[in-house]
């Protein structure tokens, strides 16, 4: 019997949350090439290619951890949302949208979808997630899904700004 890797899909009420397929790299890269989204995300280089966005699916299944497409119905893939371990092996959910898509309500339904998955299906009963201290917008939509915080701010690299930037840990339970 051939074993069959089950890619969640994640119904919200406007959005999609499905697995990566390498096919959604010219879509993440057109939407991450953006320096207002990739300074507010450690990871994220600033210019993002599409060999970033290549690799970054390469990576995929590699390790703990999920990530998703965020799918609009009318827009397709507007941003990535998806679960890591932490310096202390903790789950940790990161996120980001297009900036054409901020403002709408999406970031925040699409944690919210996430948060499910990795309490239904995980069986996750805590989560946590930071947030730069200049992006009090994440902080919102982190703060709206339930999250709450810890007191706890560190310094945490933003490849984008080459630098340590000042970030807030949040934590979402069960």
């Amino acid at each position: 019997m051939c074993a069959i890797d089950i890619q969640p899909v994640i119904a919200t009420e406007r959005l999609v949350l499905r697995g990566l397929r390498l096919n959604d790299a010219g879509r993440i890269a057109e939407l991450a090439n953006d320096r207002d989204v990739a300074r507010m995300l450690a990871a994220m280089p600033h210019p993002y290619t599409r060999d970033h966005a290549d690799a970054f699916l390469a990576r995929q299944g590699e390790g703990p951890g999920r990530n998703f497409a965020i799918e609009h119905p009318a827009e397709g893939l507007i941003g990535v949302a998806g679960f890591k371990r932490d310096d202390l092996g903790r789950p940790e959910l990161g996120y980001w949208l297009g900036k054409p898509y901020w403002g709408c309500g999406f970031a925040t339904e699409a944690a919210k979808g996430a948060l499910g998955w990795a309490h239904k299906d995980w069986g996750k009963r805590a989560v946590m997630a930071r947030h730069f201290s200049d992006n009090p917008a994440s902080g919102e939509v982190l703060n709206k899904a339930g999250f709450l915080y810890t007191g706890e701010v560190t310094l945490a690299p933003s490849a984008a700004r080459d630098a340590l930037t000042p970030s807030r840990t949040m934590v979402w339970l069960a």
